[in-house]
Protein backbone atom coordinates (compact mmCIF):
# COMPACT_ATOMS: atom_id res chain seq x y z
CA UNK A 1 0.00 0.00 0.00
CA UNK A 2 1.17 3.63 -1.13
CA UNK A 3 1.52 5.25 2.73
CA UNK A 4 0.33 8.65 1.38
CA UNK A 5 -2.22 7.40 -0.44
CA UNK A 6 -3.28 5.99 2.86
CA UNK A 7 -2.41 9.19 4.88
CA UNK A 8 -4.46 11.54 1.77
CA UNK A 9 -7.55 9.53 1.95
CA UNK A 10 -7.88 8.78 5.79
CA UNK A 11 -7.28 12.62 6.64
CA UNK A 12 -9.68 14.05 3.64
CA UNK A 13 -12.65 11.52 5.09
CA UNK A 14 -12.50 12.85 8.78
CA UNK A 15 -11.75 16.52 7.07
CA UNK A 16 -15.09 15.53 5.56
CA UNK A 17 -17.12 14.63 8.26
CA UNK A 18 -16.70 17.66 10.52
CA UNK A 19 -19.37 20.45 10.14
CA UNK A 20 -17.74 23.68 10.75
CA UNK A 21 -20.90 24.04 13.84
CA UNK A 22 -19.46 21.00 15.47
CA UNK A 23 -15.95 22.33 15.49
CA UNK A 24 -17.39 25.90 16.98
CA UNK A 25 -16.55 27.87 13.14
CA UNK A 26 -19.55 29.96 11.89
CA UNK A 27 -20.87 28.02 8.05
CA UNK A 28 -21.22 31.28 6.22
CA UNK A 29 -22.96 31.64 3.25
CA UNK A 30 -22.58 29.98 0.00
CA UNK A 31 -20.37 27.06 1.29
CA UNK A 32 -19.89 24.37 -1.36
CA UNK A 33 -18.87 21.49 1.24
CA UNK A 34 -20.44 20.36 3.86
CA UNK A 35 -17.14 19.57 5.94
CA UNK A 36 -14.30 21.27 7.11
CA UNK A 37 -11.80 23.36 4.63
CA UNK A 38 -8.20 22.88 4.28
CA UNK A 39 -7.45 26.03 6.12
CA UNK A 40 -10.27 25.52 8.59
CA UNK A 41 -8.47 23.14 9.94
CA UNK A 42 -5.03 24.23 9.53
CA UNK A 43 -6.77 27.36 11.49
CA UNK A 44 -7.81 25.20 14.48
CA UNK A 45 -4.22 23.01 14.23
CA UNK A 46 -2.47 26.29 14.67
CA UNK A 47 -0.18 25.78 11.38
CA UNK A 48 0.47 26.89 8.60
CA UNK A 49 -2.16 26.64 5.42
CA UNK A 50 0.61 25.14 3.38
CA UNK A 51 2.13 22.76 5.91
CA UNK A 52 -1.59 21.44 6.35
CA UNK A 53 -1.95 21.00 2.65
CA UNK A 54 1.34 19.31 2.84
CA UNK A 55 0.32 16.37 5.51
CA UNK A 56 -2.85 16.05 3.78
CA UNK A 57 -1.13 15.49 0.69
CA UNK A 58 0.26 12.57 2.56
CA UNK A 59 3.55 13.76 3.43
CA UNK A 60 3.83 12.42 7.27
CA UNK A 61 7.96 11.94 7.62
CA UNK A 62 9.51 14.32 9.92
CA UNK A 63 6.31 15.70 11.22
CA UNK A 64 6.24 16.53 14.88
CA UNK A 65 4.35 14.62 17.28
CA UNK A 66 2.73 18.19 19.03
CA UNK A 67 1.54 18.85 15.30
CA UNK A 68 0.14 15.33 14.92
CA UNK A 69 -1.73 16.29 18.35
CA UNK A 70 -2.71 19.50 17.20
CA UNK A 71 -4.07 17.92 13.68
CA UNK A 72 -5.75 15.13 15.76
CA UNK A 73 -7.67 17.91 17.76
CA UNK A 74 -8.68 19.60 14.97
CA UNK A 75 -10.10 16.25 13.27
CA UNK A 76 -11.73 15.25 16.57
CA UNK A 77 -10.01 12.16 16.20
CA UNK A 78 -11.03 9.76 19.23
CA UNK A 79 -8.44 7.26 20.68
CA UNK A 80 -8.45 4.31 17.80
CA UNK A 81 -7.84 7.05 14.86
CA UNK A 82 -5.22 9.22 16.63
CA UNK A 83 -3.37 6.04 17.31
CA UNK A 84 -3.83 5.15 12.94
CA UNK A 85 -2.38 8.91 12.36
CA UNK A 86 0.70 8.00 14.50
CA UNK A 87 1.45 4.36 13.01
CA UNK A 88 0.60 6.16 9.62
CA UNK A 89 3.27 8.76 10.36
CA UNK A 90 5.64 6.22 12.09
CA UNK A 91 5.16 3.95 8.77
CA UNK A 92 6.20 7.42 7.17
CA UNK A 93 9.36 7.82 9.01
CA UNK A 94 10.32 4.08 8.29
CA UNK A 95 9.58 2.92 12.02
CA UNK A 96 7.82 -0.31 11.28
CA UNK A 97 10.27 -1.95 8.67
CA UNK A 98 10.80 -5.06 10.03
CA UNK A 99 14.65 -6.78 9.15
CA UNK A 100 14.43 -9.28 5.98
CA UNK A 101 14.46 -12.71 6.53
CA UNK A 102 15.11 -16.10 4.92
CA UNK A 103 11.92 -17.37 4.98
CA UNK A 104 8.68 -16.45 7.03
CA UNK A 105 8.51 -18.40 10.55
CA UNK A 106 5.68 -20.67 11.06
CA UNK A 107 3.46 -19.71 13.99
CA UNK A 108 2.38 -22.98 16.27
CA UNK A 109 0.31 -22.27 19.53
CA UNK A 110 2.61 -22.66 22.46
CA UNK A 111 1.94 -25.30 24.91
CA UNK A 112 1.26 -22.91 28.00
CA UNK A 113 -1.23 -20.41 25.66
CA UNK A 114 -3.11 -23.77 25.12
CA UNK A 115 -3.50 -24.64 28.70
CA UNK A 116 -4.18 -20.97 29.45
CA UNK A 117 -7.05 -21.34 26.91
CA UNK A 118 -8.17 -24.50 27.67
CA UNK A 119 -8.57 -23.29 31.51
CA UNK A 120 -11.43 -21.07 30.44
CA UNK A 121 -14.47 -23.87 30.63
CA UNK A 122 -17.28 -20.71 30.76
CA UNK A 123 -16.96 -19.35 27.01
CA UNK A 124 -15.48 -19.28 24.22
CA UNK A 125 -12.08 -18.39 23.96
CA UNK A 126 -9.49 -17.59 21.09
CA UNK A 127 -6.15 -16.01 20.12
CA UNK A 128 -6.69 -14.14 16.70
CA UNK A 129 -3.69 -11.67 14.58
CA UNK A 130 -4.48 -8.42 12.96
CA UNK A 131 -5.14 -9.93 9.89
CA UNK A 132 -8.21 -11.88 11.87
CA UNK A 133 -7.18 -15.16 11.47
CA UNK A 134 -8.22 -17.59 14.19
CA UNK A 135 -5.22 -19.19 15.49
CA UNK A 136 -6.20 -21.05 18.54
CA UNK A 137 -9.33 -22.10 20.50
CA UNK A 138 -10.94 -23.49 23.36
CA UNK A 139 -12.75 -26.70 22.52
CA UNK A 140 -15.93 -23.63 23.49
CA UNK A 141 -14.50 -21.36 21.52
CA UNK A 142 -13.87 -24.40 18.85
CA UNK A 143 -18.07 -25.35 18.44
CA UNK A 144 -18.74 -21.35 18.66
CA UNK A 145 -16.69 -20.75 15.50
CA UNK A 146 -17.45 -23.52 14.43
CA UNK A 147 -18.74 -22.04 10.49
CA UNK A 148 -15.64 -19.88 10.79
CA UNK A 149 -13.33 -22.83 10.91
CA UNK A 150 -14.45 -25.48 8.84
CA UNK A 151 -15.85 -23.52 6.21
CA UNK A 152 -14.88 -21.13 3.40
CA UNK A 153 -13.55 -18.36 5.63
CA UNK A 154 -11.00 -21.06 6.86
CA UNK A 155 -10.33 -19.80 10.07
CA UNK A 156 -10.54 -15.64 9.11
CA UNK A 157 -13.48 -13.43 10.62
CA UNK A 158 -13.03 -11.44 8.16
CA UNK A 159 -13.39 -13.95 5.04
CA UNK A 160 -16.42 -15.28 7.17
CA UNK A 161 -17.91 -11.57 7.21
CA UNK A 162 -17.96 -11.16 3.65
CA UNK A 163 -17.81 -14.25 1.95
CA UNK A 164 -19.80 -16.60 3.66
CA UNK A 165 -23.51 -15.91 3.41
CA UNK A 166 -23.81 -17.93 7.33
CA UNK A 167 -22.59 -15.05 8.70
CA UNK A 168 -25.81 -13.21 8.18
CA UNK A 169 -27.75 -15.54 10.41
CA UNK A 170 -24.41 -15.93 13.24
CA UNK A 171 -24.08 -12.14 13.69
CA UNK A 172 -28.01 -11.33 13.80
CA UNK A 173 -26.28 -7.26 13.62
CA UNK A 174 -24.48 -7.96 10.62
CA UNK A 175 -23.88 -4.73 9.38
CA UNK A 176 -21.93 -3.77 12.98
CA UNK A 177 -19.86 -6.91 12.66
CA UNK A 178 -19.22 -5.88 9.05
CA UNK A 179 -18.12 -2.57 9.65
CA UNK A 180 -15.82 -4.12 12.96
CA UNK A 181 -14.40 -6.19 10.97
CA UNK A 182 -12.88 -3.69 8.19
CA UNK A 183 -11.65 -1.10 11.32
CA UNK A 184 -9.26 -3.28 12.77
CA UNK A 185 -7.97 -4.86 9.21
CA UNK A 186 -7.72 -0.71 8.55
CA UNK A 187 -5.54 -0.53 12.22
CA UNK A 188 -3.48 -3.01 11.66
CA UNK A 189 -2.97 -1.57 7.84
CA UNK A 190 -1.80 1.61 9.29
CA UNK A 191 0.15 -0.43 11.84
CA UNK A 192 2.42 -2.63 9.38
CA UNK A 193 1.64 -1.26 6.10
CA UNK A 194 4.26 -4.08 5.17
CA UNK A 195 2.66 -7.06 5.71
CA UNK A 196 1.91 -9.28 2.59
CA UNK A 197 -0.55 -11.50 3.39
CA UNK A 198 -3.01 -8.37 4.80
CA UNK A 199 -2.15 -6.54 1.26
CA UNK A 200 -3.30 -9.71 -0.13
CA UNK A 201 -6.31 -10.85 2.04
CA UNK A 202 -7.58 -6.81 1.68
CA UNK A 203 -6.84 -7.53 -2.20
CA UNK A 204 -9.49 -10.97 -1.93
CA UNK A 205 -11.66 -9.45 -0.08
CA UNK A 206 -12.05 -6.30 -2.10
CA UNK A 207 -12.78 -8.00 -5.20
CA UNK A 208 -14.79 -10.62 -4.39
CA UNK A 209 -16.75 -8.22 -1.88
CA UNK A 210 -18.72 -4.66 -2.85
CA UNK A 211 -20.06 -4.40 1.01
CA UNK A 212 -16.44 -4.74 1.75
CA UNK A 213 -14.85 -2.42 -0.98
CA UNK A 214 -17.46 0.64 -0.06
CA UNK A 215 -16.19 -0.25 3.75
CA UNK A 216 -12.87 -0.29 2.91
CA UNK A 217 -13.28 3.60 1.28
CA UNK A 218 -14.26 5.21 4.54
CA UNK A 219 -10.84 4.41 6.04
CA UNK A 220 -12.73 4.15 9.45
CA UNK A 221 -10.89 2.34 12.27
CA UNK A 222 -11.23 1.14 15.90
CA UNK A 223 -10.33 -0.58 18.75
CA UNK A 224 -11.64 -4.25 19.40
CA UNK A 225 -10.77 -4.11 23.68
CA UNK A 226 -13.99 -4.86 25.36
CA UNK A 227 -18.15 -4.66 24.89
CA UNK A 228 -21.27 -6.64 24.65
CA UNK A 229 -22.01 -8.81 20.67
CA UNK A 230 -24.94 -10.71 19.87
CA UNK A 231 -25.00 -14.05 18.22
CA UNK A 232 -27.28 -16.89 17.08
CA UNK A 233 -25.57 -19.65 17.13
CA UNK A 234 -27.11 -22.96 14.59
CA UNK A 235 -26.73 -25.13 17.64
CA UNK A 236 -28.21 -23.17 21.02
CA UNK A 237 -29.73 -20.40 19.43
CA UNK A 238 -29.34 -16.65 20.24
CA UNK A 239 -26.64 -15.39 22.88
CA UNK A 240 -25.79 -12.39 24.17
CA UNK A 241 -21.86 -12.13 25.40
CA UNK A 242 -19.39 -9.77 26.92
CA UNK A 243 -16.03 -9.92 25.66
CA UNK A 244 -12.96 -8.49 26.89
CA UNK A 245 -9.70 -8.64 24.62
CA UNK A 246 -6.01 -8.09 25.70
CA UNK A 247 -3.02 -7.80 23.56
CA UNK A 248 -0.33 -11.14 24.34
CA UNK A 249 3.33 -9.49 25.92
CA UNK A 250 4.78 -12.67 24.81
CA UNK A 251 3.07 -12.80 21.10
CA UNK A 252 3.39 -9.09 19.52
CA UNK A 253 0.28 -8.54 17.44
CA UNK A 254 -1.62 -11.47 18.86
CA UNK A 255 -4.93 -10.45 20.76
CA UNK A 256 -6.41 -13.21 23.50
CA UNK A 257 -10.85 -12.69 23.30
CA UNK A 258 -13.07 -14.31 26.18
CA UNK A 259 -17.12 -14.18 25.30
CA UNK A 260 -19.19 -14.81 28.61
CA UNK A 261 -22.31 -14.88 29.48
CA UNK A 262 -24.41 -13.07 32.47
CA UNK A 263 -24.49 -15.20 35.16
CA UNK A 264 -27.84 -17.03 35.53
CA UNK A 265 -28.91 -15.45 31.67
CA UNK A 266 -30.40 -18.01 29.23
CA UNK A 267 -27.26 -17.10 27.41
CA UNK A 268 -25.42 -19.01 30.13
CA UNK A 269 -27.79 -21.80 30.16
CA UNK A 270 -27.35 -22.54 26.18
CA UNK A 271 -23.26 -21.92 26.43
CA UNK A 272 -23.76 -24.77 28.72
CA UNK A 273 -25.81 -26.16 26.15
CA UNK A 274 -23.03 -25.83 23.78
CA UNK A 275 -20.39 -26.99 26.09
CA UNK A 276 -22.84 -29.93 26.28
CA UNK A 277 -22.54 -30.40 22.73
CA UNK A 278 -18.78 -30.12 22.24
CA UNK A 279 -19.03 -33.17 24.66
CA UNK A 280 -20.52 -35.54 21.82
CA UNK A 281 -18.40 -34.31 19.14
CA UNK A 282 -15.20 -36.32 17.36
CA UNK A 283 -11.84 -34.90 18.83
CA UNK A 284 -10.82 -31.79 16.50
CA UNK A 285 -7.82 -32.16 14.72
CA UNK A 286 -4.44 -31.18 14.92
CA UNK A 287 -4.32 -27.00 15.31
CA UNK A 288 -3.71 -25.23 12.43
CA UNK A 289 -0.01 -24.19 11.17
CA UNK A 290 -0.17 -20.39 10.60
CA UNK A 291 2.13 -17.92 9.19
CA UNK A 292 3.62 -15.53 11.99
CA UNK A 293 2.52 -11.82 12.69
CA UNK A 294 5.27 -10.12 11.18
CA UNK A 295 7.37 -8.58 14.72
CA UNK A 296 6.85 -5.01 14.51
CA UNK A 297 10.72 -3.02 15.63
CA UNK A 298 8.55 -1.46 18.10
CA UNK A 299 6.31 -3.06 20.99
CA UNK A 300 3.34 -0.23 20.70
CA UNK A 301 0.90 0.56 23.69
CA UNK A 302 -2.22 -0.52 23.84
CA UNK A 303 -5.25 0.55 25.31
Amino acid sequence: MDNRNEVREFLTTRRDRITPEAAGLTAGANRRVAGLRRSEVAMLADVSIEYYAKIERGHLAGVSDSVLDAVARALQLDDAEREHLFDLAHAANGLTVVPPRRKPKQWTTRPGLQFALDAITAGPAFVRNGRMDVLAVNDLGRAFYDWVLEGPADGNLAKFNFLDERSREFYPDWNTAADTSVAILRIEAGRDPRDKQLHDLIGELSTRSDEFRTRWGAHNVRRHGSGVKNFYHHVVGDLTLSYEGMELTAEPGMSFLIYTAEPGSPSEERLKLLASWVATQPAPPATRVEPAAPIPSTVEETN
